[in-house]
This record gives structure tokens, C-alpha cells and sequence, in this order.
């Protein structure tokens, strides 16, 4: 039997907020998990695949090691804690050697953690299993294509695959690419040769979505060279400019079937291809102010969306205020985080048809803005899943047919039917306000739902503005990128030594 252990680490961490996530924020019911529980985590997605098509091969044999799910915080939450971090990755260290040995194993990861006190902790906790299995053992990776990667991963790792669509709709497919390369290197039929180049780009993720070109003409260069060139894998990491990291930016990577000098030629390619676009790439997106985007919806076709793609905590209130500034009415707002409210509402009895008149949202950061009042009635208290973390909304009526969800977390509606297993009807509302960037395009964009899209952001330069000259990094020099300084690309080769 080929023996093959499977774990899960995945944060999308954005530094710049001040709530680290912490060893709790991954502790809840059903996370960690371990065993079926595990490889039944994800079906839809990346483990999903993967497991899928290990379990094709009579003779494969999974193990699920004891692994976190995504943080109940969401990707409303900063460093993950160093305590975090070494826990979990020593139980998994210390699993792994205990249910040893493995031919292979497949790591569940994103690419934008950011784990105080870790440089790279993809390629940090593929080191540790490394050492743990030994250099026999195959490794691969999932990733999805908002990491900060370089090539520190492969210095660990064998193969490594990328979603490649924005929104992720081929998560399950790189899960499958995963488990098919790995069990063929782990027969010696695919031996990686690998290439990686960094491009000097630096995009706020609203920019790059794949639906328009030239983001779609980049993700359709590298299929074709995945088509043209047999058992080649090209990876494009869009980059994640909110982790405040020395590997942040945009990254190509390919890994080949022995070729390192075909790997390097698609890599380059790939690269000057994306740096003679680099004006396009970020240019293709319009944004708008929250009191133009509010005003745009009011007179749009209906259904229309309100994106507020700027929204890193969840409890920002810039939009909600503007919808009760300007009188809106029929207008849903998914949602407005605010955890200490809905703790000491739900602690106090609140009950549906209550009267509702409280300060909502804000203060956690100067992006959140101030809160906002309210005044309503409770309409609901759903409880839901959130990814695999209970969650209860209050649902308050107020003004002309409106509707705020006010939730524990950050939530970012992505379709429809998320909004339908908290009991809401998206086709009740003309105006639907989410906190989204380009994954809400799956479920009301391409669907057809959406009659008028208009992504907003408030005028200052608050954590999550497309211009990230306004955040305070520390790690990342700007000017190193593009749009922010000049650098040359290709870089210059090193001069001659001197002595």
C-alpha cells in the first residue's frame, strides 16, 4: 500500500489588523479533526479532490492527521500567534512520526498566512514534515492563488498547484491535479523539476478578477502551456498585498516532468508576459466611493449589488450609514460584524419582534469607522455554518423594507444561497450591500442574479483601499513594485565578483 498522510493549515491573514488569531479563534466544534473527519472536510474543494482521486487507486491508503480548520475569525483577523502556529504544527510533527511511515503527504495550505515570529510558514511547515518523513517521501501542496510564495516551498516540497480562477472555481480540480502528481512522483513515473520567478507587481486583490481580460488572458496563457507541454504544471500567484511580508507579490511557478530548461522557458514566459501587461492588469476594475456607489444603486437596474471590498474586519459601518443617510429602501445589508453586541444581545434574551435601538459596527479600527445607530425590530435570530463554526446573526428590519444581519465575524457573502440558509430571501431586496472583493462574482455575477455591480471603498485610504501606498507596511518596500517605484525587470544579472 502507498501510505499517504493528509493535513490542513490555511489562513488568509491580514496583518495590518490589530486582532491577532489566536490557538482559540482555531478551536471550535469540528476543528481541529483528524481521521474521516478530516478527508471529509472540504468536499467541494481542495482536500475534496484530492480525495477523491486518491481513493480511485485500490492501493492508496489516506490517513488524516489531527489538523485546524480555517479560524472561525474568518480573514477578519491579523498574525496568526506564534503559540498558534508551534501547536499546531508540533502536533502534526509529532503525528506524523508517530503513524509513520508515509510514501507521501499532501499539505491543505493557502500561501498568505502570516504567523508572527515565521517568515514563510508554508514553506516553514513543509520543512518540519520533511524532517519528519524523510527525504523519500513525496510532498505536495494546494494553494490558493492569493499567496505571497516564492521558492522557498519547493526547497521542502515536490509539487505545489494553484487555483487559477477568481473566483476559485477549480479548487476541486487542483485538489485532483494534487493527488494524481503526487502518487505518480511516488511511483517514480513524475520526478519535479521546478522554476520560479517573481514579478515586481504588487495588485490589491479587487483588481484581479478573472472574469475580463487581461487577468483571464494570463490565466488562459498558462493552460495553454499546460496543454502544449506534456505533464507541465503552471502555477501564477496573484500575490496578497494585506500580509505585510518579505514574499508578498506576484509569483510564477512551473514545475515539469524532469525538464528544468523547459520549466525555466515557461516561467519567463509567463512573467514577461504578465510584466508588459502590468498597466492593463491593474487598470481593468473601476471603484467607486461609498456615496457614488449608493447613489449609482439607487438609480440602477435591480437587483444591484453594493461590493465594499475594503471591509478587512467586518465591522466597518461606511456603507450601512450611507444606506440610512440617503433613505434607501428594500435594501439588504449582509453583513455588519459587531461580536460584542451580538454576545450581550443574545446573554440578555433578545427575542424576534423586540424593539432594536442600538449603536452597531465600528471602533475596532479607524477603517470601521464609528458606529452606527439602528433603530428596528428584530426580525430573526438564524443560526448557520460559517465554515464548520456555528454562527448566530440578528436580523433587524428598519426603514423603508431594510434589513441589517449583524454577525459575530467578518462574513463574505459569495452566493446567493448563503444568504438563504440564514432564512433571507435575496429576491425580497432591490439593493443587496455585502463585504466582498471578486468571490461574490460566483454566485451573483456569473449566475445572471445581479442586473448592476458596483464595487465601492470610503475616500480615505483605509486598510483594504486600492492604494496601498496608505498602509503602513513594514516589511514591504513599495517602491520595490510596481505601480509604487520603477524596478526593472528582468532584474539586472550580478556584476562581476570583485576581490
Amino acid at each position: 500500500m502507498i501510505r499517504i498522510a493528509v493535513l490542513h493549515f490555511s489562513h488568509e491573514t491580514v496583518t495590518f489588523l490589530a486582532n491577532d488569531t489566536t490557538l482559540e479563534d482555531f478551536v471550535y466544534p469540528g476543528s481541529p479533526c483528524a481521521g474521516e473527519a478530516l478527508l471529509a472536510m472540504d468536499p467541494k474543494g481542495y482536500i475534496g479532490g484530492f480525495v477523491q482521486v486518491a481513493r480511485e487507486q485500490a492501493d492508496v491508503e489516506l490517513v488524516g492527521i489531527e489538523s485546524p480548520g480555517f479560524p472561525k475569525t474568518g480573514t477578519g483577523s491579523g498574525w496568526v500567534t506564534e503559540e498558534a502556529f508551534e501547536h499546531f504544527v508540533g502536533r502534526m510533527v509529532a503525528e506524523l512520526r508517530a503513524q509513520g511511515p508515509f510514501d507521501g503527504v499532501y499539505l491543505a495550505v493557502h500561501g498568505a498566512m502570516g504567523a508572527r515570529g515565521v517568515a514563510r510558514p508554508e514553506a516553514e511547515l513543509a520543512a518540519r514534515v520533511r524532517a519528519a518523513v524523510g527525504p523519500k517521501a513525496r510532498i505536495a501542496g494546494t494553494f490558493d492563488p492569493h499567496g505571497n510564495e516564492d521558492d522557498a516551498f519547493f526547497r521542502h516540497a515536490d509539487l505545489a498547484f494553484t487555483v487559477k480562477y477568481f473566483p476559485h472555481y477549480d479548487s476541486h480540480l487542483q485538489g485532483e491535479r494534487a493527488a494524481r502528481m503526487l502518487i505518480r512522483a511516488i511511483r517514480g513515473d513524475f520526478k519535479p523539476a521546478h522554476a520560479t520567478v517573481k514579478v515586481p507587481i504588487i495588485s490589491p486583490t479587487v483588481l484581479q478578477w478573472t472574469g475580463a481580460a487581461p487577468w483571464s488572458d494570463l490565466v488562459q496563457r498558462a493552460l495553454t502551456w499546460e496543454a502544449r507541454a506534456v505533464d507541465t504544471y503552471v502555477n501564477v500567484f496573484f500575490g496578497f498585498p494585506w500580509s505585510d511580508v518579505p514574499d508578498v507579490g506576484m509569483t510564477i511557478q512551473v514545475t515539469t516532468n524532469g525538464d528544468a530548461e523547459l520549466a525555466r522557458r515557461v516561467a519567463d514566459d509567463m512573467a514577461q508576459w504578465a510584466w508588459r501587461k502590468r498597466e492593463a492588469l491593474l487598470g481593468t476594475t473601476r471603484v467607486l466611493t461609498i456615496a457614488e456607489g449608493v447613489a449609482a444603486a439607487r438609480d440602477a437596474a435591480k437587483p444591484a449589488i453594493l461590493a465594499d471590498h475594503s471591509d478587512r474586519s467586518g465591522y466597518a459601518t461606511w456603507l450601512l450609514r450611507e444606506i440610512i443617510d440617503r433613505g434607501l429602501g428594500k435594501t439588504l445589508v449582509a453583513t455588519v460584524a459587531d461580536g460584542p453586541l451580538v454576545a450581550r444581545l443574545l446573554a440578555a434574551g433578545i427575542a424576534v419582534g423586540d424593539r432594536f435601538d442600538e449603536m452597531v459596527g465600528g471602533t475596532v479600527d479607524p477603517s470601521a469607522g464609528a458606529p452606527v445607530r439602528v433603530t428596528g425590530t428584530v426580525a430573526a435570530l438564524p443560526g448557520g455554518v460559517r465554515r464548520g463554526n456555528a454562527q448566530t446573526w440578528i436580523m433587524v428590519a428598519f426603514g423603508d423594507g431594510n434589513v441589517v444581519a449583524i454577525s459575530p465575524y467578518l462574513v463574505q457573502i459569495i452566493e446567493p444561497d448563503d444568504l438563504r440558509a440564514y432564512g433571507l430571501e435575496p429576491n425580497d431586496f432591490e439593493v443587496i450591500a455585502i463585504k466582498s472583493r471578486v468571490h461574490f462574482r460566483r454566485g451573483f455575477d456569473d449566475s445572471g442574479f445581479a442586473r448592476s455591480i458596483f464595487l465601492v471603498e470610503p475616500p480615505e485610504s483605509f486598510l483594504g483601499t486600492v492604494r496601498l501606498d496608505g498602509l503602513p507596511y513594514r516589511n514591504v518596500d513599495l517602491k520595490a513594485f510596481y505601480p509604487y517605484g520603477s524596478p526593472a525587470f528582468p532584474p539586472a544579472p550580478p556584476g562581476p565578483a570583485r576581490g
